[in-house]
């Protein structure tokens, strides 16, 4: 896929706003071992993830390459398993200063760097301005985990969504699920409601993304933005949002849409 297809990177501003509301939700949670629902991880472990996260992607940012698994769902998971048994601080005002200071180190290090300059990720190599997308995208989805696990409000909104693009793009084909998707050919239309749009082709089982809408898609999906990045990170189903009328879908081959997510498989 060309980089350049969302080529507005996650400004610092958006970076430093979410991290101190997340950093503001860990410093003032009552208890930061509440588990988050439907999942093994409690406040304070993925706070902890967070801290950690960030300071790598702050390290990537400032030129130290630093090695964390092949980019497989697997391998993250196994790493991040790896983090968390090695750092076991989980005091919320501790854990809010490390996530939110190692924000800072992250947007005062990619502003002295050309926003176009590759980076090796965990996610493989992008450019500097997509990081800043990833950053932004990975915040979200665990400061959502924190909000709902604490009951508290979260920061998820159209404007935040569309900085996720650039990586939530990328991101793509590199997360298919090969069984999910093996021999699938189809043609979707994606777009974000107030945003942007992209194509995404999937053949034989290979899937790529791209600019603009295809002459004839088989699917066309229309997402109300925070719905889209909740079901792209794997927070929320698809079938529920199509009756709820979060989503709309149709086309040659509407039945494709709640198929589409789950030819994904989220880091």
């Amino acid at each position: 896929m060309d980089v350049s297809l969302f080529p507005e990177a996650a400004p610092a501003t958006a970076i430093a706003e979410v991290a101190e509301r997340i950093g503001d939700l860990v410093r003032t949670a009552a208890d930061t071992a509440v588990r988050i629902p439907g999942a093994e991880w409690t406040v304070g472990e993925a706070a902890a993830h967070l801290v950690l996260a960030n300071e790598l992607m702050a390290d990537l940012a400032a030129g130290r390459p630093r090695p964390y698994g092949d980019g497989t769902p697997g391998s993250l998971a196994a790493v991040n398993a790896a983090g968390l048994a090695g750092f076991t601080e989980r005091r919320g005002a501790v854990l809010a200063d490390g996530i939110v200071s190692h924000a800072k180190a992250f947007t005062a290090a990619a502003a002295v760097r050309p926003p176009g300059e590759e980076v090796v990720t965990p996610m493989g190599p992008m450019d500097l301005g997509t990081l800043g997308s990833y950053l932004l995208t990975h915040m979200l989805g665990h400061g959502y985990d924190i909000a709902l696990a604490l009951r508290r409000p979260h920061m998820l909104d159209a404007a935040n969504v569309a900085l996720t693009l650039p990586f939530v793009t990328l991101a793509m084909p590199r997360v298919v699920d090969a069984r999910a998707a093996a021999g699938h050919s189809a043609c979707y239309d994606l777009r974000v409601r107030g945003g942007g749009g992209f194509t995404v082709t999937f053949t034989d089982g290979t899937a790529v993304v791209g600019a603009g809408r295809p002459r004839r898609p088989d699917c066309t999906i229309v997402s109300e933005p925070v719905t889209f990045l909740l079901i792209a990170l794997g927070r929320c189903g698809p079938v529920s949002a199509l009756t709820r009328g979060k989503i709309l879908a149709w086309g040659r081959k509407p039945w494709l849409a709640p198929r589409f997510p789950r030819l994904f498989r989220a880091p």
